[in-house]
């Protein structure tokens, strides 16, 4: 079970590694759903931890549909997260009719080469999400969709997320579900969906909070769960 956490600092990558974390997201502006960290904070962060760095690829937070100075901001972005050694990318690009866009994301990919590359969010936006993975399962480069299910929190789409897990099931694709999981929901949860990886913000940090740091004994109660 791969337990991947959020980081928006240097001290936040030094504590999730501390407390077992397997691999971060990192990014900033959690107020506005996670936007690209700044590659001076990307280089600091790499250089602090030894556990995988996968670092946002989010220009804005106005939608997942990116014009082509998004595309040109990305496409640096992606050009300088590689030079600052992070361990993969987190991105997603969709239409305006809710597919997923693979013009714009075969250009990310072609940027990405060599990177660990996880299919964020927009999941959670496009119209249909079992057509839409099979575009994403074209592209062995996407290792990881980090989805809700299509639901405000995971917990709520529980069905939804056990069957894109099963479609993936011998792929080189994980599904990771995400939103809303906390300890004291996880084991339901993970009974019923059976996930190979999970994604936390809030809900693995003292008080429930982003200016918290991360808590150990809810890492470890989750890990005990997943086993």
């Amino acid at each position: 079970m791969i337990i991947e956490v959020i980081g928006t600092s240097v001290e936040d990558v030094i504590d999730a590694q501390k407390c077992g974390a397997d691999r971060i997201e990192f990014c900033q502006n959690m107020v506005e759903g996670g936007l690209t960290p700044s590659i001076g904070l990307v280089q600091a962060a790499v250089e602090a931890v030894d556990i995988p760095i996968n670092v946002m690829v989010r220009p804005h937070s106005k939608s997942f549909v990116y014009n082509e100075y998004d595309m040109d901001v990305m496409l640096r972005d992606i050009d300088a997260i590689k030079r600052a050694g992070a361990n993969g990318i987190v991105i997603g690009t969709i239409t305006e009719s809710g597919k997923v866009n693979e013009e714009q994301l075969q250009h990310l990919l072609g940027a990405a080469k060599g990177l660990d590359v996880t299919f964020h969010r927009a999941f959670d936006a496009v119209d249909d999400q079992m057509t839409e993975l099979e575009t994403i399962l074209k592209y062995n480069q996407i290792k990881t969709i980090l989805t809700s299910g299509g639901a405000d929190r995971a917990t709520e789409a529980s069905s939804q997320l056990a069957a894109l897990v099963e479609r993936t099931k011998n792929t080189s694709l994980t599904i990771m579900p995400g939103s809303g999981l906390v300890p004291e929901n996880i084991e339901n949860f993970y009974e019923v969906v059976k996930p190979d990886a999970l994604h936390f913000g809030s809900g693995v940090r003292l008080n429930s909070s982003f200016d918290c740091s991360f808590s150990g004994d809810r890492i470890n109660q989750i890990r005990e769960v997943t086993v």
